[in-house]
């Protein structure tokens, strides 16, 4: 007899009641699916939209869905597509909703689905006769029924979705996102839908899977942590005021996830078929899965075929725990602080990153990410667009590496900006520079006793996944001495985040050198 997948998730959002055709849209769902688009959903599809779509009040009165983002983490090649096709189209001619709007980091991915979903609708006598037309331009597909209800495709930014208002957002393949940018522009566009939707399905993450990682940590931090991944979390412990307002806001999220447990063997099948919902049922089978086993590397077969996250074991640059015991969610620059700045460039140029550093009001140093985008053109416009701003007053004072470094061409374009000084770190300043950062950071290891270790003045800052990411996996070269510096090409991320708070740390407290002058300026010369 073949060996089924698991009908329900290795770990999952309970309900807050019990769930029946009074109490979840699910049932609507699958009998929609049934009816109008000739589709039998396999069992955990039918179980995810029951527990997926749970509502909040009585559906013949006041009502609303009890959660605004869904995060369902599944193995590759399990149908996660047809589902966003059925859920797209219930929302279309069942709730009569306005806007659908797909979304991926790559397009390609979201026509996809938009493609399968205009096709069931077409093929359906009664669900045709309410489209009036189809657009498939490129980058600009859209379904629009009778009623100006539409379902569109659109790239995941601010353009693209300024301004829009969406019941539904499917956001495909959330793990590669590797900033936080493309998820709020789709995102936020529901929130002025009273039962707006924001539906991910993705695979498991990597190391660059800023968005997904983070929303998968405080997701099981909300249900207990129940794979004990947010005791490892670059993510602070919140103080009682700010874990209430946490929990109440992630009280609308669920997670979904079918996954190998950790720490399974990979050839553990009953760990394939918790992660493989679909496997037996006639288009995924377990003489395919077994091949993938057999024949790809064992981290690629378990992020694809178990869904569990894969991290290279890489020794943190600073002391176990310090990097956390720094963080502080509300920490922030003293009202009368001189903010610096650090600016770096990635290995392979394709993203740059922002740092600011200055004086807390306790005066411990403040450090903070303030810009993290792909590219390097917007560098300098950042800059020259601020400088005027008032809390700069016409000045700002930016760190960079001098030479040697991708960041290093853009020294002359800064400097040429009025009010922007320009402090070019070279040499021995690299190594300094480094260290006092590494001193900073590792004064609040947890693992020394009051008085032991560094006695440096502290940095803080606040939770930021893509700066916590590199703070905890960047690597070092040494440059003689003791000395060291950071590694760009070496590191397993991006470490442009950790450099650029780097050089703003190191030139806010880089010691002004002594004008040296002559005695001979206070005192006669006397010949003998």
């Amino acid at each position: 007899m073949a060996r089924l997948g698991r009908e329900v998730p290795r770990v999952w959002t309970p309900p807050l009641r019990a769930l029946t055709p009074e109490t979840s849209l699910g049932y609507d769902v699958i009998d929609f699916a049934g009816d109008y688009l000739g589709i039998d959903l396999l069992p955990w599809e039918r179980w995810l939209f029951i527990h997926g779509l749970e509502i909040v009040g009585d559906l013949d009165g006041e009502w609303q869905l009890r959660y605004r983002i869904v995060l369902v983490l599944v193995a590759r090649q399990n149908g996660k597509s047809v589902m966003g096709m059925v859920l797209s189209l219930f929302f279309l001619y069942v709730l009569g909703a306005a806007l659908i709007l797909g979304t991926a980091q790559d397009l390609s991915q979201a026509e996809e689905v938009w493609e399968g979903a205009v096709n069931m609708a077409q093929d359906n006598e009664e669900l045709a006769a309410e489209i009036e037309q189809v657009f498939k331009g490129k980058g600009s597909k859209e379904l629009r029924l009778e009623g100006y209800r539409r379902y569109k495709v659109a790239t995941p930014n601010r353009k693209n979705t300024r301004g829009k208002t969406s019941n539904l957002v499917l956001l495909d393949e959330l793990r590669e996102h590797q900033t936080f940018q493309a998820w709020s522009a789709a995102s936020k566009t529901t929130k002025a839908v009273r039962s707006g939707l924001v539906w991910c399905m993705s695979n498991a993450g990597d190391g660059s899977s800023v968005v997904l990682r983070h929303l998968r940590t405080q997701a099981h931090r909300a249900i207990g942590d129940p794979d004990g991944i947010c005791a490892d979390a670059a993510d602070a412990e919140p103080d009682e005021e700010t874990a209430q307002a946490m929990a109440d806001a992630m009280s609308s999220i669920a997670i979904f996830e079918w996954s190998a447990p950790p720490g399974c063997d990979k050839w553990d099948r009953d760990g394939w078929a918790q992660a493989n919902p679909s496997m037996g049922y006639g288009f995924l089978d377990e003489a395919t899965i077994a091949t993938d086993c057999a024949s790809d590397p064992e981290d690629e077969f378990r992020v694809e075929d178990l869904c569990q996250w894969i991290t290279a074991s890489v020794e943190p640059p600073f002391p176990r725990g310090s990097w956390e015991a720094g963080m502080d969610p509300k920490s922030e620059l003293a009202p009368d602080a001189e903010p610096v700045f650090g600016v770096d460039v990635s290995s392979d140029r394709e993203h740059s990153s922002i740092a600011v550093c200055g004086l807390r009001s306790d005066r411990r140093w403040h450090g903070e990410l303030v810009e993290y985008r792909p590219g390097i053109a917007w560098l300098v416009d950042w800059f020259r667009s601020r400088v005027n701003e008032p809390q700069y007053g016409g000045r700002m004072r930016v760190a960079l590496q001098g030479n040697g470094a991708p960041v290093s061409a853009f020294s002359e374009l800064l400097a040429a900006i009025d009010g922007i000084e320009v402090f070019e770190c070279k040499g021995r300043d690299l190594g300094a520079f480094c260290g006092r950062l590494w001193d900073a950071v590792a004064s609040l290891d947890p693992d020394k006793d009051e008085g032991e270790g560094s006695d440096a003045v502290p940095i803080m800052h606040r939770p930021q996944p893509r700066l916590d990411l590199a703070a905890n996996v960047s690597v070092t070269r040494p440059m003689g001495d003791g000395a060291w510096v950071w590694d760009r090409v070496r590191s397993m991320e991006d470490a442009s985040p950790i450099v650029a708070l780097t050089m703003a740390h190191g030139l806010a407290t880089q010691v002004p050198e002594r004008e040296r002058t002559s005695a001979y300026e206070d005192h006669d010369l006397m010949i003998l």
